[in-house]
């Protein structure tokens, strides 16, 4: 097998890629239940001779695969972790179980770092290093990657280098993006309790109304990110929840506002956040309320290092030409970040929509799908990424 031959040596693997990939689904798995996609995985890399770890990070697993000379060494990461989403593709392998479905990918993912171990097991004798595979649980609440590193997965070894992909739905099936710098956000969330005085909605002026003030926080929090943040950054603030009240002539005595927001640079961070606690203090305390807020930060951003990218977009050169690799940044939020904010790494998307079909739903929607020709693609890539380190020609 040569670097030249991964598409074809990978092609050779899309039934079973394929077979993977719908079991995965069938029996899609939450943030740490995921144990029998654990054990599947796990099974796999020892049949292919790889030293496989289990229970790291709860449930995810680690395998090494040494190769015969000495080298770097190349972390490969892929999450595994369903969403409570209940399914509506009508696919004939969709979610055997209810409100839960994988709708982002994952058992893709899953599928093609297995592929990937296996083109590479067969390899071990001209490997000069070796490559850890992580798959890791709990991507979708931002906490497995935390999990794991807790126990130790960037040790014994430590790695050189961490690679990983997303399959894209908003890319076309023989695309990729591979932008060097940020090309996936942080994400923090934010709660925010107003406290007023409850009274009968008929008599106001006896009563402090928090949904009155809540309202105007909604609307002053727009502003943080049109007029507190440089323009040449790049942020978002949304305000995804709104609870209060009981009755509709009851006045409450709180109210409840919620969201995220999304950053590039960990200075838009701070700044959102500082931004979030002064409009709600100031004008909480000018219309007679107060505010108790809560900010939980969750992941970094995702930055691909550029000496890293520039190699595996070379390397990846062999499989697409140029024009067929792109740069794309999304606010959506990644928390291999964590990885990657320690060991330089490169984090690639793999387009996997095809026009005609019905692939026009999103990530993170009960239709969610993709076009599994991008299996083959992806396990291509990502083997000719990790070969350039570990394969010399």
């Amino acid at each position: 097998m040569s670097h030249l031959n991964f598409k074809a040596d990978a092609h050779a693997l899309r039934d079973e890629l394929i077979a993977l990939r719908r079991d995965f689904h069938r029996h899609p798995e939450l943030a740490f239940e995921e144990q029998r996609t654990a054990g599947i995985v796990a099974q796999h890399l020892t049949d292919l001779g790889l030293e496989v770890q289990r229970g790291v990070g709860q449930t995810g697993v680690v395998a090494m695969l040494e190769g015969e000379r000495s080298g770097p060494t190349v972390l490969v990461r892929a999450d595994m972790d369903a969403l409570p989403i209940h399914e509506d593709t009508g696919l004939e392998f969709a979610s055997g179980t209810a409100g839960k479905m994988h709708a982002c990918g994952h058992d893709g993912h899953t599928a093609i770092a297995l592929g990937v171990a296996k083109l590479l097991a067969g390899q071990r004798q001209q490997l000069a290093g070796r490559i850890k595979f992580v798959f890791q649980p709990a991507e979708e609440i931002a906490r497995g990657a935390k999990a794991m590193v807790a126990d130790g997965v960037l040790a014994n070894p430590r790695p050189d280098v961490s690679l990983g992909l997303h399959l894209w739905n908003t890319l076309p099936l023989g695309q990729i993006a591979a932008a060097e710098g940020p090309v996936m956000a942080g994400s923090s969330d934010f709660k925010i309790i107003v406290q007023g005085r409850g009274g009968h909605g008929a008599i106001p002026q006896l009563a402090v109304d928090p949904v009155v003030v809540a309202a105007q926080l909604v609307t002053a929090f727009q502003s943080i990110i049109s007029r507190n943040l440089d323009p040449l950054d790049s942020a978002v603030l949304s305000v995804t929840m709104l609870r209060a009240g009981e009755a509709t002539n009851i006045i409450p005595e709180t109210a409840e506002l919620a969201g995220t927001f999304r950053f590039f640079r960990s200075s838009a961070r701070d700044l959102i956040a500082q931004r979030l606690r002064a409009i709600s203090a100031a004008l909480c305390a000018a219309l007679g309320c107060t505010a108790e807020v809560t900010i939980v930060d969750h992941t970094e951003p995702v930055i691909n290092d550029s000496a890293v990218t520039r190699q595996v977009r070379l390397a990846m050169s062999d499989i697409l030409p140029p024009a067929h690799m792109h740069d794309l940044r999304t606010m959506g939020s990644e928390d291999m970040s964590l990885f990657m904010s320690d060991i330089p790494g490169m984090y690639f998307f793999v387009g996997a929509h095809v026009e005609g079909r019905d692939l026009n739903w999103g990530h993170h929607h009960p239709r969610f799908d993709f076009d599994e020709n991008a299996l083959p693609l992806g396990v291509a890539l990502l083997t000719a990424a990790v070969a350039s380190y570990v394969l010399p020609d």
